[in-house]
């Protein structure tokens, strides 16, 4: 398995994994209309994949501040984005490898911090965020949808 910057040609794959890993999970039940913003996820940030030879097993992505941010407050955060893992792929790294992945990316950049949003049943990637150095930020928690609360977490790089 390599962890690599999502081709172009590979993001319409890239989006249908995502909904494909979040259904599979229910993270998509409190908000369905959500699904159509992973497809389209990936024109305001960098996409990673993790592959294995053509398959496609998993993706991340970091996006950095802009004015419509959903979370990041100024151009020295940016947002990790949609991690998902295709539930074939689940339990062999996959998860683990993104986040290192990403954390490497957005200390290339010079970040001062990552920010993230996740859903309270998201109990692995919590695990996997966690063991990455991010912390839980109450006062960043979010409610986009009533009813569709996120739990922010953040890592100073």
């Amino acid at each position: 398995m390599i962890v690599r910057t999502a081709e172009p040609a590979e993001l319409t794959e890239v989006g249908e994994l995502r909904v494909a890993a979040y259904h599979a999970g229910h993270f998509l039940d409190a908000f369905p209309a959500y699904a159509d913003r992973l497809r389209a996820l990936g024109e305001d940030g960098v996409v990673l994949v993790a592959v294995d030879g053509d398959q496609l097993l998993g993706t991340i992505m970091l996006e950095r501040w802009h004015e419509a941010s959903d979370m990041a407050t100024g151009p020295e955060e940016a947002e990790v984005r949609a991690l998902a893992v295709a539930p074939s792929a689940q339990g062999r790294g996959v998860g683990r490898a993104l986040v290192q992945a990403v954390v490497a990316l957005g200390v290339e950049w010079r970040l001062e911090r990552m920010v993230l949003y996740s859903q309270p049943a998201m109990v692995s990637a919590h695990r996997l965020y966690e063991k990455a150095g991010f912390v839980r930020t109450p006062d960043r928690d979010g409610e986009p949808v009533p009813g569709l609360t996120l739990l922010a977490y953040a890592k100073d790089l």
